[in-house]
């Protein structure tokens, strides 16, 4: 089966998925498979790990949630308006961030998150520990009513779909093969004329930019935005993501998404709830452990091994 087929069979299990499956929970999957997707761009494919990417994520949610409590902007426009503030906040820090490398880089980004974490936390129009509630789903272009779920769910379906379009696009452009040349030796991009701080301060915009239409996007689906979006927590988490599902890899990110969102609504509905972060430190140390590809890697070693 080629990679057409392939886009098309999940397309067509996509679109039929509601009929199966609880849509909320589908919603919930994609937006954090958008984020998971954002974040493999920066750390997959540049090479740049951030321990503070849930702040995107957060002020999407925050911004598009606050103007269409406050004003009643229409969802299309609210979104823009969040994936906006992410992307000015990503130029923000990305141009603080980038002049440093390792474990000093991933160190900037935590504490400028943890920044913005503390100001999300104090600010009064964002509810504080109780978060922003009732945030209005709205009307699509004035015609779509969102309140209904399976209308929301096709909506979200489109925004992933973009979004992951972009990603699959940006990764095999030339821009693409220069983030994979940094990633690899960036003393060797250096040289061979490349203004590689640029390329990372671009990388990490774009990030930041669909980081924050995943947040956009979660902030509509629950019509809540709250601390829980931009906790350090959130952070590490879309890390375990894309580790499980395969760092560098198109797919994983998504499997990876999808497997932790279904380990956690499985847990929360059982007998091991209060156990669920232990449960999730256990699955990142058995991943480390055996999947350092993570799943979607190991599966194309395996496929290469037997089948080439």
């Amino acid at each position: 089966m080629n990679n057409k087929m392939l886009n098309l069979l999940l397309l067509g299990l996509a679109l039929v998925a509601p009929l199966a499956l609880y849509p909320v929970f589908l919603m919930k999957a994609l937006c954090f498979a958008l984020f998971a997707c954002a974040f493999n761009l920066l750390l997959g494919f540049a090479g740049l790990l951030s321990f503070g990417h849930a702040v995107f994520l957060g002020t999407g949610a925050y911004v598009t949630g606050y103007l269409m409590v406050t004003y009643g902007l229409t969802p299309e426009v609210g979104i823009l308006a969040g994936v906006g503030a992410s992307a000015l906040l990503g130029f923000i820090y990305g141009t603080l961030a980038v002049k440093r490398e390792g474990i000093y880089f991933a160190m900037v980004t935590l504490a400028l998150a943890q920044l913005a974490f503390f100001f999300y936390l104090q600010a009064p129009f964002t509810g504080g520990e109780d978060g922003l509630q009732g945030v209005p789903r709205g009307k699509l272009f004035g015609l779509v009513d969102l309140s209904d779920n399976l209308n929301m769910y096709y909506f979200v379906l489109a925004i992933f779909i973009a979004g992951f379009g972009l990603i699959r696009r940006t990764v095999h452009s030339p821009f693409g093969q220069v983030m994979k040349a940094i990633r690899e030796n960036e003393p060797r991009a250096i040289s061979l004329g490349y203004k590689v701080n640029q390329y990372k301060l671009l990388a990490f915009v774009l990030s930041a930019t669909l980081a924050g239409l995943a947040g956009s996007t979660k902030a509509l689906v629950f019509q809540l935005a709250s601390l829980n979006d931009v906790h350090w927590f959130m952070s590490g988490e879309v890390v375990l993501m894309t580790l499980l599902g395969g760092m560098g890899t198109l797919w994983g990110p998504v499997l990876g998404a999808g497997t932790i969102i279904a380990i956690q609504n499985v847990l929360a509905s059982g007998p091991l709830a209060n156990y669920i972060h232990v449960i999730m430190g256990i699955v990142f140390v058995l991943c480390v452990l055996a999947f350092r590809n993570g799943l979607v890697g190991e599966l194309q070693k395996l496929i290469r091994k037997n089948f080439n």
